[in-house]
Parts: C-alpha cells; structure tokens; sequence
C-alpha cells in the first residue's frame, strides 16, 4: 500500500509500505533529488526474497510537501524517526543511497533501541563532502555553488544533464547509455520542489556525519562504486569504514554513483547476503 503520514512539523511525507508485517523490514533512504520510486528494482527485489519493504519520498521530494524550511539532516531524520514510530519498526534495515546515506548515518545514530538492527550506506556522502581544513580531500565549494547555479537557471535541463553523465557514468567512453533511466531521474526530479532542492545541496555537502558515524553501534554496510563522479571514494566510503564501530567495506571496479540502477544484479545479491548474515 502507498500511504501519507504527517510529521510532528506538520510536513506529508508519501511512502510505499509493501510485504507482510511480520518480515524483516528494509528501509530504502533515496539520493538528492530522486523519490522513493529510485528503489523500485530493489523494492521487488526483496518483496520476492519475503521481506517488508518500505520507501519513502524525502521532504520536498517526489509526493511528499513542497517545504521551503525544514530541508537539512536534523529535520529529515526527525521526519524519518516519525514514519519509523508511525509504523513501528522494530530491527529494520535502513538502506541509504548517497544523500540517503547521510540521513541513514544521521537517524541511525539517533534511533531508539530496537528500532535499528543494520545500516547500510551505498555511494552515501558521509563523512563530508565538502573541502575544510579538517577535511583536505573534499570537493571545493565552487563545485556545489555550481549545482545551486545550475539548478536556479534552468533546473529541468540540469537534471537532465546530470544523469546523462556523470551520476550513471554514461560519460565514460563505450558506456551503454539506457535512455529510459534519464528520463526517470529527470521525472522524479522534477516532481520535487525546487527550493527543497536547492536547500538539500547544502545538507548534503556541508553536513559533518563524522559524531553520527561513529555512534552508529549496529552492523554497517559500506558499498562504493570506484568510479563514482559525484561522491569521490577516498574522501567519504574509505573514510566512513575507518570510524564506523562494525563496517564492512565492498567497493566496485569500474561502477558509477547509480550503481543500484546500473547494476542491480551485482549489487541486489550483496545486500542480501549482508542483510541475511
């Protein structure tokens, strides 16, 4: 079933909640500016395997409300800690791709006992993206001053440019560009509001996930693509599995950002493995 809760801030958050309630649930956190419908490989995936399996559109994404406040870590792992007691989740898995991580990161550290029982961070931004004097490796501010450029000019033709390159790795010489995947990151962008987007790029680059990493007391996947264009490897996956109490590291040669997108039948396997173990 897809359902609406509303937060204690007063924001709709719009979720899918599928399988039986008595399985393991797995909760799928999706990346700037996507929806809850970027998980739909996974999603069938692991209804098939028997377990429960919920996703859900960010604040000022996909279906949920158009907020212009509220679009920073605190406030989306408060409304995630909501849906969480909304449903009443005990042991799930949380499952966060690249912003989602970090929001995965910011709940987990945050969550009542019982609620948590592994994480698993993929292409996720934390420890920080951004270059400080604490974080030498990280990407200049000029970079993500140019995603708030882009996106205030003509957001509809930078969401289409971003997934016709870098984020699939469809800018890589002899790679085999799948044109529906384009159209379906430009239209679950587009659904969402621009000023939550635009907002999201700060929580995403300048957020410090490195306290919540390391509080984080549960098994935690760490799952990289070498060759991801948006989230460099060395300065957030390598780093994270260092200050995470119980990582396990698995990078991919050759892989993009969109990974789970791109390669499924690589990816959907390890996580299930690791959810099982």
């Amino acid at each position: 079933m897809n359902s609406i809760i509303k937060t204690k801030s007063g924001a709709e958050i719009f979720f899918k909640d599928w399988g039986s309630k008595d399985a393991v649930p797995v909760v799928f956190h999706h990346g700037w500016p996507l929806s809850a419908d970027d998980w739909d490989n996974q999603m069938l995936f692991f209804l098939a395997e028997g377990f429960r399996v919920i996703a859900f559109d960010r604040r000022g994404h996909g279906r949920s409300t158009q907020t212009d406040t509220g679009n920073e870590m605190d406030t989306y792992a408060a409304d995630v800690a909501d849906l969480t007691s909304h449903l009443n989740l005990k042991g799930a898995v949380h499952v966060g791709h690249s912003t989602g991580g970090g929001e995965v990161a910011h709940y987990v550290a945050r969550a009542a006992a019982g609620r948590v029982a592994k994480a698993v961070l993929i292409g996720a931004v934390p420890p920080i993206m951004l270059k400080t004097p604490a974080n030498p490796g990280g990407l200049p501010l000029e970079v993500f001053d140019g995603f708030r450029s882009a996106l205030a000019a003509n957001r509809a033709q930078f969401f289409l440019d971003v997934p016709s390159g870098p984020f699939y790795g469809y800018n890589r010489p002899g790679a085999k560009v799948d044109q529906g995947v384009i159209w379906n990151w430009w239209r679950q962008g587009m659904m969402g509001g621009a000023k939550a987007h635009y907002d999201c790029i700060k929580a995403f680059s300048e957020t410090d996930f490195t306290d919540d990493l390391k509080a984080i007391e549960v098994p935690t996947l760490v799952m990289h693509g070498e060759d991801d264009q948006i989230v460099p490897i060395a300065d957030s996956a390598l780093l994270s599995a260092k200050l995470l109490k119980h990582a396990t590291l698995k990078t991919y040669p050759g892989l993009p950002h969109g990974m789970c997108t791109t390669h499924p039948d690589i990816i959907n396997p390890d996580l299930l493995a690791f959810i099982k173990g």
